[in-house]
């Protein structure tokens, strides 16, 4: 088992000049100039000003100006669980720890759910579960079944990382769902750490990257965690 049980995040790559690529995007639709003269000349100008202009073309709804930022991140110490939700998003690419390739040599890593772990009786036979899944997938390798076979027999608890790059319209959307209150509690805190390491480089983008409920004033979902108001 894991020692410590939730996702390890560091951001990896994002544009150094973020702020100016957005708002030349958000220029560039209202202006007769060119994109050229807007990145050199008329981005110069301070950032209290181009934040005004790109929250008021965000918040009409012109995503295609936030497309243009991509940020890659370096993930570890997921469950396998948690990978299968995160890929479900569309506009994200993934390199992922493959379990054909890389073969458990010992007890392989897992994550226990926090359901589970309070719950001593259960924590426990978790974990001699866990244990005879390792023996019996070892059992399986040694007598030369190959891992890509033998692989089958692992759970959705073992862990996994990943390298995950995503736009950034993408990861508002991401942060949107995943940081509800009803998303599961493992992928709600890699998404925060994923947001929390890119507000640390970009201060500005700490009110786009919240719950839906947060940006939007009210909650959608069908049932409420009673944050915000339900829409009528």
């Amino acid at each position: 088992m894991l020692q410590d049980k939730y996702a390890q995040v560091r951001l990896i790559s994002k544009p150094d000049n973020m702020l100016k690529t957005i708002y030349t995007a958000c220029r560039t639709c209202y202006s007769a100039d060119s994109p050229l003269n807007i990145y050199d000349c008329d981005s110069a100008q301070n950032e209290e000003k181009m934040l005004k202009l790109i929250n008021k073309v965000v918040s009409s709804g012109h995503y295609s100006t936030i497309e243009h930022i991509q940020v890659s991140f370096a993930i570890s110490n997921i469950s396998r669980a948690c990978s299968h939700q995160l890929v479900r998003h569309r506009h994200m690419s993934f390199s992922q720890k493959s379990q054909r390739y890389v073969k458990e040599k010992g007890q392989f890593d897992f994550l226990i759910p926090e359901s589970i772990e309070n719950n001593p009786d259960l924590n426990r036979k978790f974990n001699v579960l866990m244990s005879e899944i390792s023996k019996f997938y070892i059992e399986l390798t040694e007598t030369g079944i190959p891992a890509e076979d033998a692989r089958a027999v692992l759970p959705n608890a073992a862990s996994t990382s990943m390298v995950a790059s995503l736009n950034l319209r993408e990861l508002i959307h991401l942060a949107n769902l995943r940081l509800c209150t009803r998303a599961q509690k493992e992928i709600r805190i890699l998404v925060k750490r994923m947001c929390d390491e890119l507000i640390k480089e970009e201060p500005w983008l700490k009110d786009y990257l919240v719950p839906k409920c947060e940006r939007f004033g009210y909650c959608d979902e069908d049932k409420s965690c009673g944050r915000m108001p339900v829409k009528g």
